[in-house]
């Protein structure tokens, strides 16, 4: 049984994963900035439904980000605890590869995001090549226009996307190059981050409670010259 935590944004979730069952359980949420105060008792109630005691978990999976600063050490303090408490395995899964695992199935490009605050969004362009589906970009921070300005062919854009984004994507891009599906079959969900770790897990792998770290992004240079 593994236990999957993820508070890298607003959106939070958590779940349980086994490996003769699949995805046991898994609970969603938007939280107000209260990621310290709802995630344990999140655990704790969904473990309880699901009849999963603490002895029964043989990993735990966090996600990696990138995401909100502050959000993503919540999950990540709690999952080194659960570890190094629980002598168990610990799985860093980037954030936005847990958004884009579910489309790998998609004709064209994804792109994965997820909201960063302020009007800006974290993203990367998912495809298959010569390893499989992965990253085909570098994880960026940038506004959704500065976004649809690198999108040299049709893509479908996946994970957060705020209405106003999308229409934003329309505007620059036109229907044949941005292509949406409904909110719900594109959110971030733990169950997603929970099987990428069990593949993980079931490999051999594990992180270093000591070094695994989240991943941050910062805001890109501005030309030289630029004002502000």
């Amino acid at each position: 049984m593994l236990l999957a935590l993820d508070t890298s944004t607003r959106l939070a979730g958590v779940a349980l994963y086994d490996g003769d069952r699949g995805l046991l359980a898994e609970y969603n949420w938007q939280s107000a900035n209260q990621h310290t105060v709802e995630l344990m008792p999140q655990v704790a109630q969904m473990a309880a439904r699901a009849g999963v005691m603490p002895a029964d978990l043989r990993g735990v999976a966090v996600a990696l980000g990138p995401g909100s600063f502050t959000g993503l050490r919540v999950a990540l303090a709690a999952a080194k605890g659960l570890a190094l408490a629980q002598g168990l395995p610990l799985l860093g899964v980037s954030t936005l590869d847990a958004v884009a695992y579910p489309h790998q199935w998609q004709p064209m490009p994804v792109v994965a995001l997820i909201q960063a605050g302020r009007g800006r969004v974290c993203w990367a362009i998912y495809a298959h090549g010569p390893g499989g589906w992965s990253p085909q970009s570098e994880y960026r921070l940038t506004t959704v226009a500065a976004l649809a300005a690198e999108a040299a062919r049709p893509m479908m854009f996946v994970g957060e996307l705020l209405p106003a984004d999308q229409q934003t994507l329309i505007a620059q891009l036109g229907r044949p190059r941005a292509s949406f599906l409904p909110a719900a079959l594109t959110m971030r969900r733990a169950g997603y981050l929970a099987e990428l770790a069990w593949k993980r897990f079931v490999a051999g792998e594990a992180d270093d409670p000591a070094t695994l770290s989240p991943i941050y992004l910062h805001e890109p240079p501005k030309p030289r010259g630029a004002g502000g």
